[in-house]
């Protein structure tokens, strides 16, 4: 069940939109089969590690989730996402570079025949330098090891502009577009109020009072490779 917090959307012109709320347009995309393998090398300084503690998973999520307003895992509690990440159908990896961690890395095997990339994203520093190319071919060999049809995720305009390009790039297809709105996380205290500067908090913004529930919890962030 969904409350509405303000007017319909206008399909054909601007729509205010509450305050305390910030909006995105999803793009989901898909992979039926993999690429083609290209020539690449395995860089010497990258490993994947998994990730069963939740500390470590909430630390890395923060380093790369909070600059594209990431909070979902931030807001689960703490027996939910035990239980998550313990699950052998879900597998999260942190990326890392030496004794550093740059990259975080989560597939979902739950959905029957299908495994979502629900996370996938590196620190700022990491960014452009080769770590996204390897984390992604990562994910697709491991993706396709099991006996999936079907290979999906989703991004939005909140992203780094480089994110929905990249994941074309990798071979998956667009297939759906959606507008997602949801309270701003740094309005109840999910994110740090600096966080996403880019998205500025609008003067005189309260948290909201209205009580609203989503028929699908909004996904997290996706930052670029």
């Amino acid at each position: 069940m969904v409350r509405r917090l303000g007017p319909p959307l206008n399909l054909n012109g601007y729509t205010d939109l509450p305050p305390g709320t910030v909006a995105a347009i999803a793009t989901y995309l898909e992979m039926k089969q993999p690429p083609l393998p290209g020539r690449t090398s395995r860089p010497e300084q990258y490993e994947l590690n998994r990730i069963t503690d939740c500390d470590r998973y909430r630390a890395l999520f923060r380093r790369v989730g909070e600059p594209w307003l990431w909070f979902s895992r931030a807001a689960m509690a703490d027996e939910a996402l035990a239980a998550l990440i313990a699950d052998p159908r879900v597998e999260a990896y942190a990326l890392t570079a030496g004794d550093n961690e740059i990259g975080l890395l989560e597939l979902d095997f739950r959905p029957k025949d299908e495994c979502e990339l629900v996370y996938f994203g590196l620190v700022p520093e990491a960014i452009g330098q080769g770590a996204g190319r390897y984390l992604m071919n990562e994910a697709v060999g491991r993706a396709f090891a099991r006996p999936i049809k079907r290979f999906f995720v989703h991004t939005c305009s909140l992203d780094h502009p480089a994110a929905l390009p990249f994941y074309m790039r990798s071979g998956f297809a667009p297939y759906k577009r959606a507008v997602e709105v949801a309270r701003d996380p740094r309005l109840s205290g999910r994110l740090p109020r600096e966080a996403a500067p880019q998205v500025p908090i609008l003067p005189g913004t309260a948290p909201l009072r209205t009580r609203w529930v989503r028929a699908r919890p909004l996904k997290a962030r996706r930052a670029a490779p």
